[in-house]
């Protein structure tokens, strides 16, 4: 598998993994304070409603990570001037500029200070 396509699958599989954290979060605090027996976190409804939070979770985060990418080329954060994209220092939002270039597998080169 080439490398590209590797760092694409990891960044996706990060997004899926801190989606599935938070809603294992929403899962515990649901059986904290709503009365819901365990046996509802076992059915098949509950296991496509935690499938379909995942999925939309990873779609949200590409969402942000292009608004994150696009407000970093209008504000001069990051140039597209080069093969790989030079991301500034000082961006405000690097982590996620640097999560879009590994969704969509452009190169990109951090710059120091």
């Amino acid at each position: 598998m080439k490398p590209v396509t590797t760092d694409m699958l990891r960044a996706h599989l990060m997004a899926a993994s801190l989606t599935a954290m938070g809603t294992e979060a929403l899962a515990l605090l649901a059986l904290l304070v709503l009365p819901v027996s365990q046996q509802v976190f076992s059915s098949t409804g509950f296991q496509t409603l935690a499938l379909a939070l995942i999925v939309s979770g990873v779609i949200v985060m590409r969402l942000f990570a292009q608004a994150a990418f696009d407000l970093a080329i209008q504000g001069q954060y990051a140039t597209l001037a080069g093969r790989p994209v030079l991301i500034e220092a000082d961006c405000p939002r690097r982590w996620f500029v640097v999560l879009h270039l590994r969704f969509t597998g452009k190169p990109f080169v951090l710059a120091g200070h």
